[in-house]
């Protein structure tokens, strides 16, 4: 695994590399984001990045972190995931390079995203695609369901818990 520095300076020569050949700016706000993202471990919305970055004093703009966010999925430097069963989920995002594949736990109660790495997941992968003859490029499995973290802040009491079964067997 690379070191964060020399991920960084990769992560800088692949972006400066694309809006040299989309002809777009190079700007120092892009830049700042870009090093911010890398900087993180975790899954981000657009607006956590945002604060992020006010709260470091770097001024932009939310239009500008949502373009650099497209500018950086465009070429490769993060993956965007819909963690959610409706199209209200917030589009979350996490750095691309050098991360090795893995899948996620969502819990549905407090919301938190734990990434997992399971070597049959390769497995699968390789004899799905070569038995329907396939070049699997990447994969997507999220589970969700309820985490039992004591710290998980939003968890639901008994009570609750036993309300939400009784409404998910109805359905």
């Amino acid at each position: 695994m690379q070191e964060p520095q020399s991920l960084l300076a990769t992560a800088r020569a692949k972006l400066e590399k694309s809006l040299l050949a989309k002809g777009l700016r190079r700007s120092g706000e892009r830049f700042a984001i870009l090093e911010e993202v890398y900087s993180r471990n975790d899954h981000f919305d657009a607006e956590e990045l945002f604060q992020a970055m006010q709260q470091k004093s770097y001024r932009v703009s939310r239009a500008t972190v949502y373009n650099t966010l497209d500018v950086l999925l465009d070429c490769g430097l993060v993956r965007k995931h819909r963690f959610g069963e409706d199209d209200n989920s917030k589009s979350r995002y996490e750095k691309s390079l050098g991360r090795q594949q893995h899948a996620h736990l969502v819990c549905t109660v407090c919301h938190r995203v734990k990434e997992f790495c399971d070597p049959r997941l390769h497995l699968i992968q390789t004899n799905v695609g070569n038995a329907l003859q396939f070049e699997v490029e990447s994969h997507s499995l999220v589970f969700y369901g309820q985490c039992t973290d004591d710290s998980c802040e939003t968890k639901p009491n008994e009570a609750t818990q036993e309300v939400a079964k009784r409404r998910n067997d109805a359905i």
